[in-house]
This record gives C-alpha cells, sequence and structure tokens, in this order.
C-alpha cells in the first residue's frame, strides 16, 4: 500500500496490472491513493462492468502461487489527463480485459488518418425510431460485425426490448444497422458459438437481422452525438 506521502505525490495516475506468467498486461486503470492495488485484495465494487474476466485472471493467477505485478504507467496527473492516458494505454494494449472502451476512445481514439477526415466531415445521425447504441471497437476486431454488437452487454433489459433497431458504432460512426427481434440472457445455450458468459453475469445479447436499406441508407457512415464527459458505457438509447 502507498503511504500518505506517497499519494500526495502520486496525484491522479494510470497503472497497468500484469500477468507475471507471461508478462501480459491485462487491465489498464486510473485512479488515486491505493486504487490500483484494491483489484487483487477484490475491493472493486461488483458493480463494475469488467469485474468478471479480471477477477477471473487475478485468481488464476494466485492459483499458480503468483502475484499481480502492478505498474504506475504515468502519474503526478490531473484528473481529465488521467482519462486520456488511460484510452490510450487500453487501445495500446489489445487483450486487456477492460470492457468499456476507455475515456473518449470512440470519438478520439487510435484512427488512420482517411478516419479521422470520415469522422470529422460525417454528417449527423438523426436517430428517429427507437434505437440502442453500441459501441463495439474493441470486439468488432475478434468477430463478426453482427456478432460483436449482439453479443454479450449488461443491458436494461426493459429499455433494450423497447429497441426497434441496434446501431454498431466504431469511432463515433454508425457501420451498421441490425433489426432487432429479440433479446436473450447470454449463456452458452442461447449463444453456443460465441463463448462462455455464465447464467448469472446479467449479460444479455440479441437475435436479428441486418435493417432494411430504408433504415440503413439514413445511418450508414453517419456520426452519433459526442458522448458525455466521462462516459464509457459502450450502451445508450434513444427514443426509449
Amino acid at each position: 500500500m502507498f503511504s500518505r506521502e506517497i499519494i500526495s505525490e502520486l496525484k491522479f495516475y494510470v497503472y497497468r496490472l500484469i500477468d507475471p506468467r507471461n508478462g501480459e498486461t491485462f487491465y489498464v486503470g486510473k485512479g488515486n491513493g491505493n486504487r490500483v492495488f484494491e483489484h487483487a485484495f477484490g475491493e472493486i465494487s461488483v458493480g463494475d462492468e469488467d469485474l468478471s474476466d479480471k477477477l477471473q485472471r487475478i485468481r488464476e493467477i494466485k492459483l499458480s502461487g503468483f502475484e499481480v505485478q502492478h505498474v504506475i504507467h504515468r502519474h503526478g496527473l490531473d484528473e481529465n489527463t488521467s482519462f486520456e492516458v488511460e484510452g490510450a494505454l487500453i487501445e495500446a494494449y489489445p487483450s486487456v480485459t477492460n470492457l468499456a472502451g476507455g475515456h473518449h476512445n470512440a470519438d478520439r481514439g487510435v484512427a488512420h488518418a482517411q478516419q479521422i477526415i470520415e469522422r470529422y466531415t460525417a454528417p449527423d445521425a438523426v436517430l428517429k425510431d427507437k434505437i440502442i447504441e453500441i459501441t463495439v471497437n474493441l470486439s468488432a476486431a475478434n468477430f463478426s460485425l453482427y456478432d460483436a454488437t449482439r453479443f454479450a452487454w449488461r443491458v436494461s433489459l426493459p429499455r433494450a426490448s423497447e429497441a426497434e433497431f441496434a446501431v454498431a458504432v466504431v469511432n463515433g460512426l454508425i457501420v451498421e444497422v441490425f433489426e432487432i427481434e429479440k433479446w436473450l440472457p447470454a449463456t452458452i445455450e442461447n449463444f453456443p458459438t460465441l463463448g462462455y458468459i455464465g447464467e448469472d453475469t446479467g449479460r444479455f445479447g440479441f437475435e436479428g437481422k441486418v435493417a432494411p436499406d430504408t433504415i440503413r441508407t439514413d445511418l450508414l457512415r453517419h456520426k452519433v452525438p459526442r458522448r458525455p464527459k466521462g462516459a464509457a458505457n459502450p450502451i445508450r438509447y434513444y427514443n426509449i
């Protein structure tokens, strides 16, 4: 644990948790005080969206007879700067268990120059229908776009069930639109090809299909509204 004197010098900082068995960075976070140590001590709230994967790795490390390695990547920061550094590191370490993409990664994250041009010249999306927006920045590279969009999210099931369409968003742009047929608990029975999630995680996925062109044409390659400061949840609802 850091002493009070050290904490006063650290201010806000960005840290990495490293698996000593293979040297892999498996989590990136920001905070102050002794936040960096709280994960391994099991003190992080069970409401954290990425808790399950992170704690599973920590438990595996301890069962192997090792301890999590803690690296302070940058310190002496103000809170706003720590958000930006955290977001950049989440993109630099694609194997991390963070499910939320990092502060401003949706609209200021890593991008090709052509993507930057498109991002700032794309028309604004007019979201008139009942829509759930799902940011798939991290998962789109590992699954088909359909699977990355539909599986597996912590959603408000009553609100999500009202949504007629799901828009898949990458770096602030709508890249596909799906028509939602139904939401199901994200279990292996309901989604046998997409990996095991577990019975009691509170996560859901949907079944659906690509939306009609009459809907897609007005939304594809359009930019969604900028997210509020500090918002990292990949889910947003419109007209619900």
